[in-house]
């Protein structure tokens, strides 16, 4: 039944779950911690994996290339087989356990174990991307058309506002582990990485035991083929071939994805190694980030029912450009501070308008949801995948996280031209989108 209270709700608190991964590990602890553990004296910012040296922070940004690809691959083939059998909820639990027990197991990272770590760094990010795909699915199952942008919104919103939560608490152990009798410096962030995955798999128990399974779809997937989730992209592009718009839309979609998702994930690295932050600094701007993200989704939808959601997002890019050019240049705290309140007031907005435009360019009842998203997934990771080894590689080459994030603003720029382009399709069936 769409519209449930209780059921949107229940969807919401796996944003609520899985968001402190996203915060903890992706943006603030980890990237602080794993910059400072990997500085030494002797090597400087180089490690050696596996016998081949690498520069700190391209390395894990390569891993996240590697993590996103890999899933890239992966998703379609799950994707199929959910449909078939109308058990995603069942894909969403194995990501979820496997993601919050990577997680946990970074309690045990430290130099002498960097293998161990980038190992379970990769594989919670990847249950992290299994899990928010299917969820993404349920979006135009438990929505109709007009609600889809409010409760694309509300689960944003309790995402940041969880993860806000758990970030608070790990950040009384980082500023006053002597209150806890804590003398090991690795400890505290160990043990964030360790309630990361507590709480990750804790609160997901409540959309678990609320969601439907899914719908099966038998007549749509022929039981042989189900293993080769790539055909079901196929014929979700064979079905977008005719709707002009959200062809188009994904196409901007893909390059502005380049740039949002990796600053995103290279943010906290970027603050700590250029400008020399620290760790409670990069805990407390995040923080600040979260709260005024919170505040930009709610305000990117109220916009998005006045104007339209493509305007919205063209006017959130032209921000998003500036803010690689400011980076660019950003000497100081002050500065970083400007722009870190800068991307969180757009962060959430262009996340939860670009999932609730696409949702509203799937026809209504349609069955295959899983797939449909499974696209916009892959289309979205494998954008993030070119985007995070543009970053690492510009940096390795040139030896300059700044030349690596003023290369974003290209990705930008070349999204923000295709949605310009986009305004001047007439598409009598999709006004609310584009127009008033």
């Amino acid at each position: 039944m769409q519209n449930n209270k209780s059921t949107i709700k229940a969807w919401a608190m796996f944003d609520w779950a899985n968001s402190s991964y996203n915060l903890v590990i992706t943006s603030t602890i980890f990237p602080a911690y794993y910059t400072i553990i990997t500085t030494t004296q002797e090597h400087g910012d180089q490690v050696s994996f596996f016998g081949r040296t690498f520069t700190n922070t391209a390395l894990s940004n390569y891993a996240l290339s590697v993590s996103y690809l890999i899933m890239a691959l992966l998703l379609p083939v799950l994707s199929s087989i959910a449909d078939f059998r109308g058990n995603k909820k069942t894909f969403m639990k194995v990501f979820t356990y496997v993601g919050s027990i990577a997680c946990a197991g970074l309690f045990f990272f430290k130099l002498e174990t960097l293998e161990l770590g980038i190992i379970c760094f990769s594989l919670a990010a990847m249950g992290y991307i299994g899990g928010v795909m299917f969820n993404n699915s349920y979006l135009p199952e438990i929505a109709s058309v007009d609600q889809q942008d409010r409760v694309s919104a509300k689960g944003f919103a309790y995402g940041y506002v969880g993860s806000v939560v758990l970030q608070i608490i790990c950040f009384v152990f980082v500023l006053k582990p002597e209150l806890f009798g804590i003398t090991d410096g690795s400890f505290p962030a160990r043990l964030s990485f360790l309630l990361v995955g507590l709480w990750w798999i804790g609160f997901a128990q409540i959309p678990f035991r609320k969601l439907p399974a899914g719908s099966m779809n038998h007549a749509k997937i022929v039981k042989s083929k189900v293993s080769n989730g790539f055909e079901e992209l196929v014929k979700v592009w064979q079905q977008l071939k005719s709707m002009t718009q959200v062809k188009r839309f994904l196409l901007a979609f893909f390059f502005y994805s380049m740039g949002v998702q990796t600053i995103m994930l290279v943010a906290a690295g970027f603050g700590e190694k250029v400008l020399k932050l620290g760790t409670s600094k990069l805990i407390a701007i995040i923080l600040v980030i979260q709260i005024v993200a919170i505040l930009g989704a709610l305000i990117m939808s109220y916009f998005a029912k006045k104007i339209g959601n493509i305007r919205v997002i063209i006017f959130v890019l032209t921000i998003w450009i500036g803010v690689c050019c400011a980076a660019y240049f950003v000497q100081n705290e002050f500065q970083f501070y400007i722009i870190a309140a800068v991307v969180g007031l757009v962060m959430g907005g262009i996340q939860s308008i670009s999932r609730s435009t696409y949702s509203k360019f799937l026809p209504e009842n349609t069955p295959d949801t899983a797939s449909f998203f499974s696209f916009y997934d892959v289309t979205e990771k494998i954008a993030i995948v070119i985007g995070l080894f543009s970053f690492a590689y510009i940096e390795e080459f040139t030896g300059s996280m700044r030349n690596s994030a003023i290369s974003l603003a290209g990705f930008f720029i070349i999204g923000l031209l295709i949605l310009l382009s986009l305004l001047l399709i007439k598409d009598k069936n999709q006004p609310e989108i584009t127009r008033r």
